[in-house]
């Protein structure tokens, strides 16, 4: 099995960097990561600092994947996700949507035993593992592998876990596919900036996706979420409905029909609020595809 290494990453997504690796349409490879502080804070003494920016969120890659043209929509199946030993959280004051909040920066190393992430106070929590930065080339200039968009990117959504699949578009030859900012666990809104930051390993494999699903998207196994990213939640509503809307209609179920349907069975979610962008979700069961 091929193994890409985490020294092998960008800070932006891009069609002009040069592929790290082809695989073929189906191939399992992995990919290993780096956190999203690129390895920088190992322990409570080590601060994150406002210089360290040009360096958060190294993406492994990009992955050139075989006869994926621009048009295409890329399928890629998160097949595991395995993690280090132990996480970091980093606090600033002014920094999240906490940062009003926060009286003083704290970088807090949190032990991983057993398949749970040890807290402060004696609590002990189930890992989620999850991948925060997932994306292709955009068309156009670079993007900064922090700031999330039509291409994917830091979209944090928290149900990109090992069993999702994810569809992204193809703008580029060959996608070049792009991901890293592994948390352990993160909750909706990844409210103080950061989740349980974290370097890992990601088994997967990619191909050929439906044309027709909106990307962004994220697949589990009942539901397809459509993600959209904007400068405020007020943007990304509407962008999210349209793509859901749109899946719906373009299966043969009448606008008036799919609205119906999403008003009843869908469900609007945020993914981050503290990006550049911010980015929320629609949550659409199967069930609805249902004639």
């Amino acid at each position: 099995m091929l193994k890409i290494k985490s020294d092998q990453a960008q800070r932006t997504m891009a069609a002009t960097h040069p592929p790290v690796a082809t695989v073929q349409p189906g191939e399992i490879f992995k990919l290993a990561v780096q956190d999203c502080y690129s390895g920088r804070l190992q322990s409570p003494d080590d601060k994150f600092t406002r210089e360290m920016w040009d360096s958060v969120n190294p993406a492994t890659g990009p992955v050139y994947i075989a006869d994926m043209a621009p048009g295409d929509v890329l399928r890629v199946e998160i097949l595991a996700i395995s993690v280090r030993d132990f996480a970091v959280m980093c606090l600033e004051p002014g920094s999240g949507a906490l940062g009003r909040f926060i009286p003083e920066a704290e970088t807090t190393i949190l032990p991983i035993r057993d398949g749970r992430l040890i807290l402060d106070h004696g609590l002990e929590l189930p890992l989620n593992p999850m991948i925060g930065v997932i994306g292709t080339a955009p068309a156009g200039e670079p993007i900064l592998n922090g700031t999330p968009g039509e291409h994917g990117g830091n979209m944090d959504c928290n149900l990109i876990t090992a069993g999702a699949v994810v569809y992204l578009p193809v703008q580029a030859p060959g996608a070049l596919l792009s991901m890293g900012d592994l948390h352990a666990l993160m909750g909706d809104g990844e409210v103080c900036i950061c989740g349980a930051e974290v370097a890992g390993e990601i088994t997967l494999r990619a191909g050929p996706g439906d044309r027709h699903i909106p990307t962004p998207c994220v697949e589990t196994a009942d539901h397809f979420h459509f993600l959209a990213s904007a400068l405020t939640l007020d943007e990304c509503e509407p962008l999210v409905l349209e793509k859901a809307h749109r899946f719906l209609t373009n299966g043969g179920i009448t606008p008036n029909a799919a609205a119906r349907r999403m008003s009843l069975l869908g469900q609007l979610g945020v993914c981050q609020v503290v990006d550049p962008l911010k980015t929320m979700r629609f949550s659409l069961p199967k069930l609805a595809l249902g004639k």
